[in-house]
């Protein structure tokens, strides 16, 4: 049998953790191009009621404020328009609906409601069914939605904010699911690194709102919904074949690869499989809540942008759909690269000893709250300046992800064995803010080229996302937690000692892939 995995092994060229890295990556980029197509498709799919006098009236006096920015930026983007696409997604037999503010308002926060019912059940489902089963099915569920929401808009908004909740629902899933693959598969210095591909969402943010402004401007917005749901189902098919729950599951890991893993991965976390979750501990435990509460900051800022800025763009700026799509987008292209650079640092700054392990989640999560919450109060108050706006913009997203090497890589260090029923209930914390976000901008918002009430969303943005960074502060930790282990280890009882496990030296083997650059081997 060891034979057959071998001969198997040497035909395997590319490592299995490299697999499992763009699955991963690839996962949560086709997750949130389902999630947020809507939130673009719907500037194309509303009929507009600021589309008359009063609304051409203030996009000719945004031009003359912003003196020629705007023309500017269309030669440097080269993006060459005929009138017609102008008027986002108005091509001929095009029906747009007669939707407020409010419905919209309900139809975006929709997709939260459900999403942060089921971060628990997502951690509990994936204790029981592992990694393969539950992000599988959730991404199957989300991309039969998409293709179904054309049809259920033109039968009643209603039905929109059904589909939209069901995809919540399955989407809440993938999160836990893949947090708790991570203990099986990464050993602990290679953990920064390989949630990077987590980041795998920033792309595929920064891919729907450029692709659906050509969709739109081309095709039309149904188009919109067919395509992200069929690159969800192209993306199930290859994660069933090429996905595995543990290294020991896999066909085809090299033996090397495979003796790495379990070498450099505690005993404890591979037994921990299938283990009863202590939910009373989690529940009551500070750091998770120090980390539920500051990244709730941080999806608050982070959302404004994702969902209130094509908005923006489009009502305060006045840019084509083409424009807008590209604009809206570009920032979280930019925010992988960052988030990979970020990941990089930080395991660096623990592989040298540079900082403790709790320093560098603590540096890092003030990088991703406290420079965006000021950024983002700046874009308020600089109004119609285009061109600085769109850079402190470019900033402040790209910032928003230094939490993957901070408090979002926490929560796999306290607790290895337990990180899918963590990150559920952390989740269920900060995602909150995902659905209050655009309905307390709903509320605020009540006129869309009212560029004073955008002041107040950024500011409320802000104040929010540097506040709850002090929770963090004060009792953020990366100390394994004693409820982590399966069975009752009377030797890990205090945090010293927890602190000795989290930061003992790995045993190294010569890996099938190297995420980490120091070939020096402990002895």
């Amino acid at each position: 049998m060891e034979a057959d995995r071998m001969r198997l092994g040497d035909r395997d060229r590319i490592p299995a953790r490299v697999v499992l890295y763009f699955l991963s990556w690839s996962g949560f980029l086709v997750s949130f191009v389902m999630r947020n197509d809507i939130n673009f498709a719907l500037v194309a799919m509303v009929q507009d009621p600021s589309s008359n006098t009063t609304g051409s009236d203030h996009c000719s006096t945004s031009s003359l404020i912003v003196s020629g920015t705007q023309d500017n930026f269309t030669s440097l983007l080269n993006v060459t328009l005929d009138e017609e696409s102008v008027d986002a997604g108005l091509l001929d037999g095009e029906i747009k609906f007669d939707w407020d503010s409010t419905v919209q308002a309900v139809i975006k926060s929709s997709f939260y409601w459900c999403y942060v019912l089921s971060q628990v059940v997502g951690g509990v489902a994936t204790q029981y069914f592992g990694t393969k089963n539950v992000f599988g099915w959730s991404q199957f569920l989300t991309a039969a939605c998409s293709l179904l929401i054309p049809a259920a808009s033109d039968a009643h908004y209603g039905a929109v904010i059904l589909l939209r909740s069901v995809q919540g629902f399955a989407s809440g899933l993938t999160w836990p699911a893949m947090y708790a693959i991570v203990g099986y598969w990464i050993p602990p210095v290679e953990r920064s690194r390989f949630m990077s591909s987590f980041q795998g969402f920033s792309i595929g943010i920064g891919l729907t709102y450029p692709l659906c402004g050509f969709i739109i401007a081309h095709f039309g917005w149904r188009q919109v919904f067919y395509t992200t749901g069929t690159i969800g189902m192209v993306w199930c098919v290859f994660w069933y074949l090429l996905a595995y729950n543990t290294p020991q599951e896999h066909p085809r890991i090299t033996a090397e690869e495979l003796e790495y893993i379990e070498l450099n991965v505690s005993e404890d976390i591979k037994n921990g499989q299938g283990m009863r979750v202590p939910w009373r501990r989690i529940f009551t435990s500070l750091p998770v809540w120090a980390i539920g509460l500051t990244t709730f900051g941080r999806i608050w800022v982070h959302y404004t942008f994702i969902m209130s800025g094509p908005e923006y763009m489009q009502k305060i700026f006045c840019f084509d759909i083409q424009q807008n799509g590209l604009l809206s987008g570009a920032p979280f292209l930019c925010s992988y690269l960052s988030s990979v650079l970020f990941c990089y640092v930080a395991d660096l700054l623990m592989d040298h000893k540079t900082l403790t392990l709790t320093n560098v989640r603590k540096l890092f999560t003030a990088l991703s709250q406290i420079v965006p919450g000021v950024l983002v109060l700046l874009v308020g108050y600089l109004g119609y300046q285009i061109v600085t706006v769109l850079v402190l913009w470019f900033v402040a997203v790209t910032f928003i992800t230094a939490s993957y090497a901070g408090a979002m890589a926490n929560i796999v260090d306290i607790a290895p064995n337990l990180a899918g029923p963590v990150l559920a209930f952390a989740q269920t914390i900060h995602m909150t803010a995902s659905f209050l976000q655009p309905l307390v901008t709903g509320f605020m918002v009540t006129d869309s080229q009212n560029i004073t009430q955008w002041l107040h969303v950024f500011g409320v943005s802000s104040v929010v996302a540097i506040s709850t960074y002090v929770i963090y502060q004060v009792f953020g930790t990366a100390e394994i937690q004693s409820w982590n282990y399966p069975v009752a280890d009377p030797e890990v009882t205090s945090s010293d000692d927890s602190a000795v496990i989290a930061n003992q030296p790995m045993i190294k083997v010569e890996p099938g892939l190297k995420f980490d650059d120091d070939d020096d081997e402990d002895d």
